[in-house]
């Protein structure tokens, strides 16, 4: 049986998803903005929240129809058999977004759409699923975008950027997912020895380390459709088995990165051991300026403050400067750099070749690349 599926991403980064999608060998893989819509059978559902490092969740399409106003919405829900999809004994949970329509309020959306799930099973019975708002064994997505409503199963359930790594949350943390993003849209062609000297907490590293081993995303965590009513345990465990299997133990070149802050690279380092990754990762605390790569990389990305969250004034640009002056010694690479400033680059004094616009959280942002002659 084959589904609809879609899968949201950060802004900017719908063709590194659909890059991905397609490597998984989806069916009509289509960029939307803020994701991607695609098709295949259970199984490619499964391997999606497997192997997608850029896509948040991956939702499987229910029904859509128009929802014009509350009771609208409540007879298309009506229509749905959801005793197919939730057991009395579990719970569920409606996520939902909202825009350009006449139902203006995303909670009372929400609410209609519960009330026409619990009234179906009291017609069959004075059971019915509860609601759980932080752990719901049935998430449900639900979009109403022009008076159209759409309602997804969310496979996934928690944020598939959440691989299980992290240590702790910390002060300016780039979003794995994102990470895993911008890498896929500079093209790494992951046998590169590569660097970031301004690493803060690793993310890019740890992202890059997975990706060169070869190493599914999902494979430390747990999933929402492994508590649905239609889960085959015997396809998960294959997919699962599969996936193990293609880990690689080592990499021929290095990963390397480097922080001024100690706090931060004690951070990173506990991120490199978690993700099991300590042996390829090689981190030093250092000023950027300062640093010099065991291996010369061939290849450099890094997210450096850029006034939104970390760093102000002087200080701010010196590191842009410095960061300049370590990239110029970097002969043949090609660097990557994350801004969220428009003036801060020119304090590098190179000129990029392209620009990527791309959302880091709420602040819109450019991956800027360098040739370094």
């Amino acid at each position: 049986m084959r589904f609809d599926y879609f899968a949201p991403c950060t802004l900017g980064l719908e063709e590194a998803l659909v890059t991905e999608l397609n490597q998984l060998g989806a069916g009509a893989v289509e960029a939307r903005r803020g994701g991607a819509a695609f098709k295949g059978d259970r199984a490619m559902g499964y391997r999606a929240n497997m192997w997608l490092r850029t896509a948040i969740r991956v939702q499987r399409f229910i029904k859509r129809g128009p929802a014009s106003s509350p009771e609208a919405l409540y007879d298309l829900v009506s229509t749905i058999n959801w005793r197919q999809m939730i057991h009395v004994d579990q719970t569920f949970a409606i996520d939902p977004s909202v825009r350009d329509s006449t139902i203006t309020h995303s909670q009372y959306a929400a609410q209609k759409t519960k009330d026409a799930i619990v009234d179906m099973f009291r017609k069959f019975g004075p059971r019915r699923p509860s609601v759980d708002k932080r752990d719901p064994d049935i998430p449900i997505k639900l979009v109403i975008q022009r008076n159209e409503a759409s309602l997804y199963l969310n496979l996934s359930g928690a944020s598939l950027h959440k691989r299980g790594w992290r240590p702790v949350q910390v002060k300016s943390p780039l979003n794995e997912a994102i990470a895993a993003g911008l890498l896929i849209l500079t093209e790494w062609d992951r046998r590169t020895p590569l660097c970031d000297p301004m690493c803060g907490s690793g993310t890019f590293l740890v992202e890059a380390a997975h990706m060169a081993l070869d190493r599914a995303p999902g494979l430390n965590r747990k999933f929402a459709f492994e508590r649905m009513r239609d889960f085959e345990a015997d396809t998960w465990k294959a997919i699962r088995d599969e996936a193990e299997g293609r880990v690689k133990k080592s990499l021929s070149f290095p990963i390397m990165g480097a922080d001024r802050h100690s706090g931060a690279l004690k951070i990173a380092q506990d991120s490199v051991d978690n993700a099991g990754v300590s042996g390829v990762v090689d981190l030093i605390c250092r000023e950027v300026d300062h640093y010099r790569p065991p291996t010369k990389p061939g290849f450099v990305i890094t997210n450096p403050p850029y006034g939104e969250r970390l760093g102000e004034g002087e200080d701010l640009t010196e590191s842009w400067v410095s960061l300049g002056k370590f990239l110029k010694q970097c002969s043949g690479a090609t660097a990557w750099v994350l801004s969220g400033n428009k003036e801060l680059p020119q304090k590098l004094f190179l000129k990029s070749s392209r620009r990527i616009p791309v959302h880091n959280g709420p602040l819109d942002c450019r991956l800027l690349r360098y040739d370094i002659h």
